[in-house]
C-alpha cells in the first residue's frame, strides 16, 4: 500500500471521507516524513502541536458527517514570504525573526477554509531575491534529486516539501519564476495564475503588481485542487474585480494550437531541448497543433532588474544601512545596485512591460497555449554566485537571470496565467520542466491542457 505521506492530495482526499485515512493520520504521516528528511531542510518552522489540535477538529468533523471542504484534513505548507496568522514570517531573513502575523494572508485563510491544514512555513531566500534556496538565516535547503544541485528558488523549500512528501500541497510565491524554477528542478508542478485570480494583498504596491502566490504540487489534478480552493476576487486587490472567473475548459476532442517557444535569445542546454521537443511530439500525438514561434525575451531582463532592485531598495534600503549585518550579502548589493537607476528609467521599463504585453497578446490571439522549457539548463550546481555569469551548454550566457530562467520572469510583467510540469530527466537524472502559458483568466484550460498532457509524458520517477 502506498504509504500516506505518498498519496495525491486528490486520492488523500477521497480516503479521508470514506474513513479510510484519518486527518489524524495524514497529519502524523507529513510531520513523520518532515522528520525523516530533516537534511533537506525545507522547513523554517514546523507547527506540529497546532497541525495535530486541528487534525483532531477535522477528524471529528468527518464522525460527525458534517460538509466537508475540498481540502479537508490535507496537510499543505506556506512558503515564508506568505503571511501565517500565529505562526512565524520571517521572510527567509534574521531580521524579522520574531515577526509573528496577526492575520493569514488571503491564499492560506482561503486553503485552511476548504479544510487544509498548516503544518510549517518552508524555506525561501531573504524576500525572495534570488533563485537559490539559501541564505545566512537557515543555510541551504537540498534538493531531494541531487544534494550536489540547487532545488531552485525562492519557493524553494515548498517545492522540497512537497516532492519528498512532507505535506502533499504547498503555496509558493512568484515575482519572476520562484514557483516554477524550484518545481522544474525538483520534479514537481507549480502554477502562477493569472494576475489577480489568486489575491496577494501583502505588495505594498498592488498597481504594479508582478508578485504571485499560488499552488504547488505533485501533479496536475492536486495542483488544479488547490488551485480552485484558492481562486476569486478580492474588493482589496485592483486586479482581482472579476465577479466571477471565467468558465473556459478544454472542451473533449478539442485540439489546442500551441505556440511553441523553443528559444527566447538564448543558449540552451541539448538535453532540455531533447526533452521539450519530444513532449510537444507527445502533445501533437494527442492532435495539438504546434507550430514554431519567435518571441525575444533576454532583452526584457535588464528592464525587470530595473523593477527588482528598486522594489527592494524601497522596501529595505532603510534596514540595508540600519542593520547590513542582519541581511544576506548579495541581498544588499543587489538592494546597492537599484540606487544607480532614476525615474526614467523605472518608466522606461513600465514601457517594455507594455511592449511585451502587446507581443505576448498578439501571439496569444493565434495560439491557445505558449510551450517552453521551463528553464535553460537543469538544476544549477550548488555554489554559484546568484548575481554571477553562468555557461549553458559549455558557452557563456550571461547572467544567471537572462541565461538560465529568461523563459519565466516575462510572465509575471505581463500578467498571463504560466505553470511548469515536468517533462523528462537528464543523463544525470535531473527534472526537466516545460513551461505552459495561456491568456488571461485561461487558468482553468491551461490546468486542463497540462493534465491532457501529463497523461502521455507520465509522473517522473521519485
Amino acid at each position: 500500500m502506498t504509504a500516506i505521506a505518498d498519496l495525491s492530495a486528490v486520492a488523500l482526499a477521497a480516503a479521508i471521507r470514506s474513513k479510510a485515512v484519518s486527518p489524524v493520520e495524514a497529519v502524523e504521516a507529513a510531520l513523520a516524513r518532515i522528520e525523516e528528511k530533516a537534511e533537506l531542510n525545507a522547513f523554517m518552522a514546523v507547527s506540529a502541536e497546532r497541525a495535530r489540535a486541528e487534525a483532531q477538529a477535522a477528524e471529528a468533523k468527518v464522525m460527525r458527517g458534517e460538509t466537508l471542504g475540498s481540502l479537508h484534513g490535507i496537510p499543505f505548507s506556506a512558503k515564508d514570504l506568505t503571511n501565517t496568522e500565529g505562526v512565524a514570517t520571517t521572510q527567509g531573513a534574521a531580521l524579522f525573526a520574531d515577526n509573528v502575523p496577526k492575520a493569514d494572508a488571503v491564499a492560506v485563510a482561503r486553503a485552511r477554509t476548504a479544510g487544509a491544514i498548516l503544518i510549517g512555513k518552508t524555506t525561501t531566500p531573504e524576500f525572495g531575491h534570488k533563485p537559490f534556496t539559501e541564505g545566512p538565516f537557515f543555510g541551504r535547503t537540498l534538493n531531494p534529486m541531487s544534494h550536489a544541485h540547487t532545488c531552485g528558488g525562492s519557493s524553494g523549500g515548498a517545492a522540497v516539501a512537497v516532492a519528498a512528501g512532507m505535506g502533499q500541497l504547498a503555496l509558493g510565491t512568484d515575482g519572476g519564476g520562484s514557483i516554477r524554477i524550484p518545481a522544474a528542478c525538483c520534479g514537481v508542478v507549480g502554477l502562477k495564475a493569472t494576475l489577480g485570480a489568486i489575491p496577494n494583498l501583502q505588495a505594498p504596491d498592488l498597481f504594479g503588481a508582478n508578485s504571485f502566490v499560488g499552488p504547488m504540487a505533485r501533479d496536475i489534478a492536486d495542483t488544479a485542487l488547490m488551485f480552485e480552493a484558492l481562486l476569486g476576487p478580492d474588493r482589496r486587490d485592483p486586479y482581482g474585480q472579476v465577479p466571477a472567473f471565467p468558465e473556459r475548459r478544454l472542451g473533449a476532442g478539442e485540439k489546442p494550437r500551441v505556440g511553441f517557444l523553443l528559444r527566447c535569445g538564448n543558449i540552451l542546454d541539448p538535453e532540455v531541448e531533447t526533452a521539450v521537443t519530444a513532449a510537444m511530439k507527445q502533445a501533437e500525438g494527442l492532435g495539438w497543433i504546434v507550430e514554431p514561434i519567435d518571441l525575444d525575451l533576454v532583452s526584457l531582463e535588464p528592464h525587470f532588474l530595473v523593477f527588482l532592485r528598486s522594489l527592494l531598495l524601497a522596501r529595505l534600503g532603510g534596514h540595508a544601512e540600519k542593520t547590513p549585518e542582519k541581511l544576506d550579502p548579495t541581498l544588499l548589493a543587489t538592494i546597492d545596485a537599484g540606487r544607480g537607476y532614476s525615474a526614467a528609467d523605472l518608466c522606461q521599463a513600465q514601457f517594455a512591460r507594455t511592449d511585451c504585453f502587446a507581443k505576448v497578446q498578439d501571439i496569444l490571439a493565434r495560439f491557445d497555449l505558449i510551450a517552453s522549457p521551463t528553464l535553460s539548463a537543469p538544476a544549477l550546481p550548488v555554489g554559484l554566485d546568484p548575481l554571477g555569469q553562468i555557461d549553458i551548454a559549455g558557452k557563456p550566457d550571461g547572467t544567471i537571470r537572462g541565461a538560465w530562467y529568461p523563459y519565466t520572469f516575462p510572465f509575471n510583467l505581463t500578467g498571463h496565467p504560466a505553470l511548469s510540469l515536468p517533462c523528462g530527466r537528464s543523463e544525470e537524472g535531473l527534472p526537466i520542466g516545460l513551461q505552459l502559458v495561456a491568456s488571461w483568466h485561461a487558468d482553468r484550460y491551461l490546468l486542463d491542457a497540462a493534465a491532457q498532457l501529463e497523461s502521455v509524458l507520465g509522473a517522473p520517477p521519485r
